[in-house]
Formats: C-alpha cells, structure tokens, sequence
C-alpha cells in the first residue's frame, strides 16, 4: 500500500547514492522532520521515528532512482536543499521484530524548496 509523508528535508541523497564510512550503501534516500501528526501517522503503522534536537525524524530509501516532481508534475532537480518541505510516495514492507516496518521511498515531490545553500549553511553551523 502506498503511503504519503510530509515533512521537512533534513538529509538528501537522491542525485546519487548515500556513502557511509566512505563506501556506497548502493541506495538513495531522504531523510525527513515532520510534526507530531505525521509522527504519529507512522509510529501507528509500526515505523520506528527518531527524534533530534526534540523533533521526529524518518529516513525514506530506495535501492532504485526515484522521480523528484515538482507540484505540477515536472521533473526537478534531484539535490533538494536542507529546509526544503517534500511529500514523500513510500511502501511499507513487512515488520521487523527489532527495526519495525521498513519505508520503501517511491517519489518525492517537492512543495516548497528551500533558498538554503551548502555555503550558507556551513556559515550557520560556523556560527556554533
């Protein structure tokens, strides 16, 4: 069953396959915060959501390219900035008994994009 999940981009790593310690997960995904309500619509189905600095977070992955459209349907640019907000298309799959139900990441749409830039961010988090 597909589902829709709203939120607000926190990790991006759908132009190319996330990396972890230097290597490639050979998958693409995004990582999502949302508000309580949409929080909740998960925990109900059996997705485990984590919470940073105090909000929920999700991460959506895919071991196939995804489409990223914009509210119209047209293709957009798969490098979604930070702070972005994006509907996300997922499938859930069967439960885990440890890591709960996984979400299979479909399509993103992207609903309001973000001016956030690499440079502005890091001048942000220089800032701390």
């Amino acid at each position: 069953m597909s589902i829709v999940t709203t939120g607000v981009v926190a990790f991006c790593n759908l132009k190319e396959h996330e990396s972890f310690n230097g290597k490639t997960t050979g998958r693409y995904s995004i990582v999502v915060t949302m508000d309580e309500a949409e929080a909740s619509k998960l925990s109900d189905k059996g997705v485990k959501v984590k919470s940073y600095e105090g909000k929920s977070q999700r991460k959506f992955s895919s071991k196939f390219d995804v489409p990223v459209l914009d509210l119209d349907g047209h293709s957009v640019d798969k490098a979604i900035p930070y702070g972005s907000t994006v509907r996300i298309l997922w499938k859930d799959g069967p439960a885990h008994p440890e890591h709960g139900v996984p979400t299979y990441l479909n399509a993103v749409r992207l609903v309001a994009k973000s001016d956030t830039t690499e440079s502005n961010l890091a001048f942000h988090w220089s800032e701390f």
